[in-house]
Parts: structure tokens; sequence; C-alpha cells
């Protein structure tokens, strides 16, 4: 298990054990100014009756980057243009988000269902498997994909959200993270018109945008929340958010041991996701596992911290071929 902490940490890293040409790639790379937008190649999956829609960039091994709430394929721009030399970066938006289907009824949104659609994007790329990337709901469907089809998995990167044992454990043990999941309870219980439901207002597309700090990206994020369903984004919690474990419980595995290669970003600023949830997640996975902290970064690591997590994923992706 590593454990770095921020760019210098990386950097220092590399030169431990890498040749100088490949640490002159990785710590000089600075992230691309260009954006993406009009770059990448848009299509759909069919899941059944369930379209998934995506956006695609570069070539080479299949990445899969599943965004959460409230979120759309464009949160991973940085990283899209980073990579996209060599892989070939395949963004969703989930179900009941933006171009992607939005199917009535709250069943329609419980995890093997979310499961199944990155099998089926998997499978129109005609891949066995791919890198699986996931933030918050994007994060516990990536677990979830190598939980239970590890098949689909070539290796996974999580963001901002913690093993589900290590969240259990937090919650459990920290009242602090006990405290952070007051939001949850609300959205299980809650309605998009409730005065305070997202941290004091209405669901809107103003103000679920309102986190991006990009004047430019906030206005496709308003566009791409006037197209998703609000009542879709709340059923991921009623279907999917798992009860508050009782004060002081012990943590019990939920979930199988994990024989893959993990990489972990958690920005420490995270209100909702305490980073006590990452304490003893090498005791649940047999791999390497490499967990880095972005100081100052908030629950938004990829677009907080988005030097720093692109950089940090070549360099662990170039690693491991």
């Amino acid at each position: 298990m590593k454990v770095l902490n921020g760019p210098l940490a990386l950097c220092a890293g590399i030169g431990r054990i890498f040749v100088a040409p490949l640490l002159l790639l990785l710590c000089t790379y600075t992230q691309a100014a260009v954006d993406i937008w009009d770059d990448v190649e848009h299509g759909y999956v069919a899941n059944g009756d369930v379209k998934i829609h995506y956006a695609a960039l570069g070539e080479g091994p299949l990445v899969i980057m599943i965004h959460g709430f409230p979120d759309f394929w464009y949160s991973w721009r940085h990283q899209m243009a980073g990579l996209q030399d060599s892989y070939q970066v395949v963004a969703i938006d989930q179900r009941g988000y933006n171009l992607s289907s939005q199917p009535e009824g709250e069943e329609n949104y419980a995890m093997p269902l979310l499961v199944s659609d990155i099998a089926a994007v998997i499978d129109h790329f005609d891949k066995p498997s791919a890198i699986i990337v996931g933030h918050d709901w994007g994060g516990a469907v990536a677990w979830n994909v190598a939980f239970t089809r590890p098949d689909l998995v070539d290796k996974l990167i999580i963001l901002n959200l913690p093993h589900p044992n290590g969240i259990a454990q937090a919650t459990a043990n920290n009242p602090v993270a006990r405290a952070n999941t007051g939001y949850a309870q609300k959205f299980r219980e809650g309605s998009p018109e409730d005065p305070d439901i997202f941290f004091g207002s209405p669901m809107t597309p103003q103000s679920l945008a309102g986190w991006v700090s990009d004047p430019s990206a906030r206005a496709r994020y308003v566009e791409a929340f006037e197209q998703s369903d609000f009542q879709a984004m709340l059923a991921y919690y009623r279907q999917n958010y798992p009860p508050t474990p009782e004060p002081g419980a012990a943590a019990r595995p939920t979930v199988p041991i994990l024989d893959k290669e993990v990489l972990i970003f958690h920005g420490l600023e995270d209100t909702a996701l305490h980073s006590d949830g990452l304490n003893n997640t090498w005791d649940w996975i047999e791999r390497d596992v490499t967990i880095v902290s972005a100081p100052g970064a908030g629950h938004f690591v990829q677009q907080d911290a988005a030097e720093l997590v692109t950089s940090t994923m070549r360099w662990w992706l170039l690693a491991r071929p």
C-alpha cells in the first residue's frame, strides 16, 4: 500500500522508481488548457430499453469514467484531455442524467442495473474489460462492478468514495463522519421541490450547478441539469444508500475481498465523505492499493485538484501496462 500526499510526494516517489525520461514526462506534465467540448465523439449504448450517452476521446486501452451527484460526463474533461494520447477514454452520463435515458420508477436505479450499464458500455466498444474510474455515486458503481463483475475490470480508480466497509466503519466510530451523512438521509426522504433539500435550496439546475467554479463550465452544467431528472438523482440514494450503522458498531465485511490494483484519490475538504473511511482499505484488497490525498481539494477532487489527479493517473497507469 502506498500513500502519497500532494504533487511533490508524487514526483519524489517516481524519482525513486522510474528512469529519468519517464520522471521528466510525468512530473513536468501540466493540464491541457484546451477545452475538449468540441473534440469528443458522442454516442449511445443500449442496455435493454435504457440508452446511455457517452463522450469518447483518444485511442488505446479502454477507460470508462463514471460521474457522481450532481454531475455529468463533462466532470472528467481534465482527465480526458490528459489521457487521450495513450487511452480511449469514455465518459458516460449515468441513467437519469443529461442525455442518457431517465426511466420512471425508483427501482430502475438499483445498483445491479447501474452495474449492467457499465457492462453494456464495455461490450459496445468490443472489449472484454476496461480500466474503471468512478467518483461519488460513480465510485459506488465502480466498486460494485469490481465486486460483482471482476472479469470486466482491468484496474480500478476511485475518487472520493471510500471502500464500503470503510464508510461503515467511519460512520459508526467518527461523530463527524456520522453527522456528514445527514444530507443523504434528507435526499432519501425528501423531494426535489423541498425548499432546503439541497443544502438550503430546492433542486434546480442553477442550485445543482452552484459548486462549479468555472463560469463557462457552470453554464454547461446548468444546461445538462435542465435535461436531467431530479427524481432519478434522489432514487440513487433511496435504492442504494446503506443504513447508517449504530454508533460504535463493529465494521463487518459486506463485500468480497478484491483482487484488483486500486488507485484512490480523496480531497480532504470533502464534507460528505470523511477521510477516515480510507482507514483499513488495504485489509479488503489483495493487490496494490495506492491512496493519494489532496489537501485543499473538496468532494470534486477531479476538478479541484485536476492536475494532481490527471498526472497521478498517468503515472499509475503507465507503471502498470
